[in-house]
């Protein structure tokens, strides 16, 4: 582009006002139109190519020049404002010019050296692609979000915290939920919201309006979900409002007896969903207790004891919980914390022992189980359990036998078949001396006539 063709007519002063104040301060012409319905929303990644000038027609930066594409993440202000308003109206393979103000691009400061101070400047945009914000933490894709309204402040709902949503539930182009809720977050599941779901509200800000995407592990699971005719491993998406939040008092902000007696609350709601059969559910409620008491100090005899006392009731219980959840691992440390509190700990000896048992350490199951026995002798599902743990050994010893004894047999027939080969060997090599001394003999015999 030439200085000439960007002052011919104005052209790239013209255009669509595109800024939220209509202040003319974004101006966008399009010159190929794009495909879709869909535009990126914020946070999403977008990848562009672009080329940029002063408005005397000098090329200050260009990704096509330099043959790799542009990437960054919408209204994050990672990019100049212009950019983030203009690539929020664009759609895949859309070609635009827009035309920016200093205010909407690198203001009085410029950026030294190729762009002066208080420079209007002239964008050629080109979309490629744009994908949604990944909230998972092992970033598996599992919960996407695409941000329609950006929140208010900084401050977001934490575990515990009372939410108020607006949301609409959709599997496929079929509305199967919608309505207006108020919950305290980790107790979704009673209001048949999945876990994934209130994971992504924690990542919300007031008054946002974002649309989130689940993979069925961050949905319904394998299960599904009946009451709402939700087939086995089936995508959902939602879009959720988030109009108020009371977030729920962090362990720093509360003092020794809030703790203690949030910590009795949040035992007996977690015993409640256990009894449910809600195991994930509980689980979070025994973890708050870990979390205020693990590290508490400066208490009284009396403080120390309950603390204590709840401390070792949480783990014990996690360690159940894991259990259920065939998460043998967690369980198996929760059972150590337990045993660090109270080494002789029947519950925790016993729980241990399960866990071991569960992942085939046979000898380390016996251990916990005799150990139960000998210090409570009327346990009789630890006798059992023991009895079961010999037989495991009993047969992991057969079958280590058997694969030792098949193993030396191997190697027998191979020693064998090795000296047979060596003997057949031996004997052509006599037979073959035998022939040539024979050969040798006549040709003596011949010589000699």
């Amino acid at each position: 582009m030439t200085a000439e063709e960007m002052k011919a007519d104005g052209a790239p002063l013209e255009g669509a006002d595109i800024t939220p104040k209509r202040d003319e301060g974004v101006l966008k012409v399009v010159k190929r139109e794009g495909s879709g319905t869909e535009s990126p929303m914020i946070g999403d990644k977008v990848t562009v190519h672009y080329t940029g000038w002063l408005l005397d027609g000098t090329k200050f930066d260009s990704s096509l020049d330099r043959r790799d594409k542009f990437s960054f993440d919408l209204g994050k202000g990672e990019v100049i404002k212009a950019w983030d308003i203009a690539v929020a109206t664009m759609k895949v393979g859309e070609i635009c010019r827009i035309t920016c103000k200093p205010e909407y691009a690198y203001g009085s400061a410029g950026s030294p050296p190729k762009i002066p101070p208080n420079a209007t400047l002239i964008f050629e945009i080109e979309l490629f692609e744009f994908k949604g914000e990944d909230l998972t933490d092992d970033e598996d894709g599992g919960i996407i979000r695409r941000i329609r309204k950006k929140g208010e402040g900084y401050s977001k709902p934490n575990e515990g915290a009372l939410v108020e949503i607006q949301f609409e539930g959709r599997y496929g182009d079929r509305v199967f939920d919608r309505r207006e809720l108020r919950f305290e977050i980790g107790e979704g599941d009673n209001y048949d919201l999945p876990h994934g779901l209130e994971k992504a509200i924690q990542k919300m800000e007031k008054s946002e309006e974002s649309v989130f995407y689940l993979k069925p592990n961050y949905g319904f699971g394998s299960a599904g979900k009946e009451k709402f005719q939700i087939p086995p491993d089936a995508e959902l998406q939602y879009e959720v409002k988030l109009k108020s939040f009371e977030k729920a008092k962090e362990s720093w902000e509360m003092n020794t007896d809030e703790k203690l007696e949030q910590s009795c609350i949040v035992k007996e709601r977690g015993t409640q969903y256990f009894k449910e059969g809600k195991y994930k559910q509980a689980a979070l409620q025994y973890k708050k207790i870990v979390s205020w008491l693990e590290h508490e100090s400066g208490l009284s005899d009396e403080e120390e004891t309950k603390a204590k006392s709840l401390r070792l009731a949480a783990h014990l219980n996690l360690a159940m919980c894991h259990l259920k959840l065939k998460e043998y691992s967690q369980a198996l440390e929760n059972c150590n914390k337990a045993l660090e509190l109270d080494s002789n700990n029947e519950k925790g000896l016993f729980r241990r022992g399960e866990a071991h048992l569960a992942v085939n350490d046979f000898e380390l199951a016996r251990g916990d189980f005799q150990k139960v026995i000998q210090l409570y002798p009327s346990n009789k599902a630890a006798k059992v359990q023991l009895v079961t743990c010999q037989q495991k050994i009993r047969e992991q010893h057969e079958k280590e036998k058997k694969m030792y004894a098949n193993m030396f047999q191997r190697l027998a027939d191979k020693d064998l078949k090795s000296a047979a080969t060596l003997q057949t060997s031996h004997t052509e090599d006599e037979e073959m001396k035998d022939e040539q001394n024979g050969v040798e003999d006549k040709s003596e015999v011949d010589t000699e006539a």
